[in-house]
């Protein structure tokens, strides 16, 4: 018997487990997502919710392509099933990869998982309910007797979920410096000598993240350059205290 076949043979009670899992994550995918799709008209009307409130002259969406509106519920119910779906997929991952790691490598995990999910939560919630509204209504500033907007609803629900997930992710920025800075990989000198080329890859990546758009641009990489400085606090910070 070759080393791969034998390889093969010890891996295989793994990729049964591992196969078993995905399913779980899959058909709790699928439920919420189903369940969401029944009630995906009133989550749509809550999304739509800061655009009306940013401008007087809108009160109403159209779609221009007749599977828009039924693609773009099923988008969005598949987002929010992602969403309800992730502690169940975070809960699944845990429960493959727990046996093989050390009490403190478990409680390590624990603490990387929950505070990865509280400030992606954080972020969400500050993009929806701080920055979405202040955007829409630079945008809809536009408008008036002589520019008419007529925002597709597809394209906004896109918008809108682009937007939440740029800031949930930009807030897990110092969360990873400070991790970086615990496990010993760099310190906050380094965070501070080369802030220049982090700061000019905040502004390329919210460049990206916000399809071109130079306003969106800008709204984003303010607080992604306020988040990287409180990294570079919060890295000294726990340094000094593991000295």
């Amino acid at each position: 018997m070759s080393v791969i076949t034998r390889s093969l043979e010890q891996f295989r009670p793994h990729h049964e487990e591992l196969r078993q899992r995905l399913i779980r994550v899959f058909i709790s995918l699928v439920v919420a997502t189903g369940v969401t799709y029944i009630y995906s008209e009133s989550i749509a009307r809550f999304f739509m919710v800061p655009l009306f409130d940013a401008s007087p002259y809108l009160d109403h969406l159209v779609y221009t392509n007749l599977p828009e509106a039924f693609l773009s519920y099923l988008k969005l119910s598949l987002l929010v099933g992602v969403v309800i779906t992730f502690p169940i997929t975070l809960y699944q991952i845990w429960m493959f990869i727990a046996p093989g790691l050390k009490g403190n490598e478990k409680k390590f995990a624990v603490t990387v998982v929950f505070w990865a999910t509280l400030l992606f939560g954080a972020g969400a919630t500050f993009a929806f309910f701080g920055v979405l509204p202040r955007m829409l209504s630079y945008f809809m500033s536009y408008a008036g007797e002589q520019l008419e907007p007529l925002p597709k609803f597809g394209k906004y629900l896109t918008f809108v979920a682009r937007t939440v997930l740029a800031f949930g992710l930009s807030f897990e920025i110092p969360f990873l410096m400070v991790m970086a800075g615990k496990a010993g990989f760099v310190k906050a000198q380094y965070f501070r000598a080369k802030r220049l080329y982090f700061y000019a890859a905040i502004v390329f990546v919210a460049f990206l993240l916000t399809a071109g758009d130079f306003m969106a641009t800008a709204l984003l990489a303010i607080p992604l350059f306020a988040l990287y400085e409180a990294g570079i606090f919060l890295t000294a910070l726990f340094g000094r205290k593991k000295q």
